[in-house]
């Protein structure tokens, strides 16, 4: 018979091996029990669809506005030539500068000029002489024919040869201004406030009244002009009919917005019937010297009664070939695509002239993760303007990442 100590040796590794296999089936029933709940909460996040940022669009009315591509035009614009020939002698401007009206740019060699209005000088004092001398003898001449000292034919002779010498006077006078005038455009000056292009004819040559010497344009107030369509031209006018000012706006290619106010100064008296557009134009203050002429300007005119609109941010909008799109929020958490006609940027909101409904709710910011009828996880958030620039951007991009963040 087996004693007590020999039977517990021989059932000890039977107890082990029964316990390493329910350690064994308890590893085993934990680890398919966390894969069923991973899988289960994956397949809920397939279900509630992917995070993305949606806001409501706004309403509020606005004033109908059309926007247009137009160029600055100066005001004024000068081209400078000299009125008498020579050489020139000093060019007393730098490129680009600002010049004021009477500032001499160029000096053509005067030496000339002043020898001939000295000598138109000389020969009108001689003849103002003679003149002053006949029309002596003329008195003399007078009073002997009331003494009937002489005949009434040297009387005669004497009161023509008088008013001879004095027009002989006046035409030398004439000849000395003329020759002043001459020496006085040797000194070529700007003839109105403005910024001043380069020299053309540098120091040293013979320019004529054909020479091109520089030119100069007015800066303190400026133009912008553009081609308007017909439905444009009918409401201004009908605006400056009734007496209303019509205000436009101008924003340059590095421009947010439209920072430029000014007012419609001029509109053709005709359409181009082959363009279907009127020649428009706005003038502008331009004091800080911003806007020069020949750049690009976006214009806008604005006016008329107001009108409720719907606008949204342009990082809604999304391209499909020619067509713009935004995904709106659905009733069920879909995204449904739906194609939208945009007008002007107000206030750096887009406006949507179709497309849209008040109170919808439209996805801002996660549109690439969104598939047409696919469900999303939508987190509210405002509408925000649209933000220019670089640094406008990055702060956008920012915006955009707590947001989907917080839809996480």
């Amino acid at each position: 018979m087996k004693s007590i100590h020999q039977l517990r040796t021989a059932v000890r590794p039977l107890v082990l091996a029964l316990g390493a296999a329910g350690v064994a089936l308890a590893i085993a029933g934990c680890s398919d029990a966390t894969g069923k709940a991973a899988e289960a909460q994956t397949q809920t996040q397939a279900q509630a669809g992917p995070p993305v940022s949606a806001a409501v669009v706004v309403e509020k009315p606005i004033a109908d506005t059309q926007e247009f591509s137009g160029r600055l035009e100066a005001v004024e614009h000068v081209e400078i030539r000299p009125r008498v020939s020579g050489f020139i002698t000093a060019v007393n401007f730098k490129p680009g500068a600002t010049v004021r009206k009477g500032d001499v740019l160029f000096v053509i060699d005067p030496r000339p000029f002043q020898a001939e209005a000295e000598r138109a000088d000389a020969a009108a004092k001689a003849a103002r002489a003679k003149a002053e001398l006949a029309k002596l003898e003329l008195g003399r001449a007078e009073r002997l024919l009331g003494d009937k000292a002489i005949a009434q034919r040297e009387y005669d002779a004497s009161a023509s040869a008088q008013k001879e010498l004095e027009a002989n006077a006046r035409a030398a006078q004439a000849q000395y201004e003329t020759a002043k005038l001459n020496l006085a455009y040797t000194r070529v000056v700007s003839p109105i406030d403005g910024r001043v292009s380069k020299a053309e004819i540098t120091l040293g040559n013979l320019v004529d009244a054909s020479s091109l010497l520089t030119s100069v344009v007015s800066t303190d107030r400026i133009y912008a002009s553009f081609d308007g369509d017909e439905e444009t031209y009918l409401r201004v006018r009908s605006q400056a009919h009734s007496g209303q000012p019509v205000m436009v706006k101008v924003g340059l290619a590095n421009e947010e917005g439209f920072p430029h106010e000014g007012k419609l100064e001029f509109v053709d008296n005709q359409l181009d019937t082959r363009a279907g557009s009127v020649r428009m134009r706005a003038t502008f203050a331009n004091k800080d010297d911003v806007m020069a002429p020949g750049l690009f300007a976006r214009v806008q005119i604005g006016g008329g009664v107001e009108k409720p609109a719907l606008l949204i941010s342009d990082r809604a909008v999304g391209t499909d070939q020619s067509h713009k799109f935004v995904f709106v929020v659905g009733k069920d958490g879909k995204a449904e695509y739906r194609e939208v006609k945009l007008g002007p940027v107000v206030d750096g909101l887009r406006v949507v002239k179709n497309g849209l409904k008040p109170g919808e709710k439209i996805v801002v910011n996660g549109l690439q993760r969104v598939r047409p009828g696919s469900p999303i996880t939508a987190q509210t958030v405002p509408m925000v303007a649209n933000l220019g620039g670089a640094n406008g951007a990055g702060k956008a991009a920012k915006d955009g990442q707590l947001a989907m963040a917080d839809a996480k």
